[in-house]
């Protein structure tokens, strides 16, 4: 009797064991799936479109097919162990122990193989890291990033022109084919820097400069994202790579290094320039005129952008207004506050922020 009940629970056990296991591989299959559909960032593990990002892919792969054997082979052993369970022993057969013998070796061999797929694991980042510590041309490009909580500011730097550079927020553009040096920084937490179809990630740390290259074979739009929990808007701190053939991007270049003409489009937009000013230039910069303030992105150029609020929402007139007036319930918690606004007030403001070309 104690027979039977001790392989019906074995069975039931070896049941639910398949079953858990069946679930894991689904989900894993769901989630590769959605990962091949997605823009970004979780697709690295399919589609790598600079030297900086192919390394780290192979690598990727590799400890994702030793994840998976050792997986299976654990579930193999166990579900082994579950199936040939023994019945409770008897007193009698308590009182009559006998070692089996033959188990020692298999615990050597396991150790042996642990050991070296460890190794060989090991051997396998070291080498990563080596190719792809520095591009195989010095970077005539340097871009100075620094993460605030919840945005990224974007500096350039031209080392072949003696020009002031161009700041922007959370939009870099790159020259295709060409690497680019990324210079690291943080003005409150860590946070960390990934576009996962260029090159890895690197922590911003508060005080220290942190290096980083970037390079894109194909012209594109690639998706970054701070990596790093960082607060309550940490997964909407988003930011695009823009790769672009060289004519494109120095033409950008040039547009971005203007200010923005004093000259207002039409009465509304005069109107609007001046709300702007009593309400907004003590947060926000715009180039060639009074408002000057640090403390959130540079918008002299801010309808050239894809985005706004740090990838969160697409740059639109309409979205432009329900971020000033509702920024709170779009993204709680951020420096941005939620600014209420006549309708008047509302259309002049409008008018004015679509003039910041």
């Amino acid at each position: 009797m104690r027979t039977h009940r001790a392989i019906d629970r074995a069975r039931r056990n070896t049941r639910a064991a398949i079953t858990a296991i069946g679930a894991i591989i689904t989900g894993f299959a769901l989630g590769c799936h959605a990962n091949a559909r997605a823009d970004a960032p979780l697709n690295y593990f399919l589609h790598a479109d600079g030297p900086a990002a192919a390394p780290t892919m192979r690598l990727g792969w590799a400890l994702a097919a030793l994840v998976i054997v050792v997986a299976l082979i654990v579930s193999v052993l166990l579900v082994g162990a579950i199936v040939r369970r023994r019945p409770p022993p008897t007193e009698r057969d308590a009182s009559h122990v006998q070692g089996e013998g033959g188990g020692l070796h298999w615990v050597w061999i396991g150790t042996g193989v642990s050991s070296v797929a460890l190794f060989a694991t090991l051997a396998y980042v070291l080498v990563t890291l080596e190719s792809v510590a520095s591009p195989r041309t010095a970077p005539g490009l340097t871009i100075a990033v620094t993460a605030y909580d919840w945005w990224w500011k974007v500096d350039y730097r031209r080392a072949w022109q003696n020009d002031a550079g161009v700041t922007t927020a959370n939009e870099i553009h790159i020259p295709v084919g060409e690497p680019v040096k990324i210079e690291l920084r943080s003005a409150d937490v860590i946070h960390a820097f990934w576009v996962p179809r260029l090159a890895g990630k690197t922590q911003t740390i508060p005080g220290v400069v942190n290096e980083q290259w970037i390079e894109a074979d194909h012209a594109g739009v690639y998706r970054g994202q701070c990596s790093q929990f960082c607060g309550a808007q940490h997964a909407h701190m988003a930011f695009e790579v823009i790769a672009e053939p060289r004519a494109q991007f120095d033409a950008w270049y040039a547009a971005q290094a203007k200010p923005h003409s004093t000259d207002a489009a039409d009465a509304t937009a005069t109107a609007g320039q001046r709300l702007f000013l009593d309400r907004c230039a003590g947060c926000h910069t715009v180039r060639g005129s009074e408002a000057s303030g640090a403390q959130a992105p540079d918008l002299t150029h801010l309808n050239s952008r894809r985005l706004i609020a740090a990838g969160t929402l697409p740059n639109t007139a309409s979205n432009q207004l329900d971020w000033i007036q509702h920024a709170q319930r779009i993204k709680p918690d951020s420096l941005m506050p939620s600014i209420a606004l006549s309708a008047s007030d509302a259309a002049a403001l409008s008018d004015y922020l679509r003039t910041l070309q």
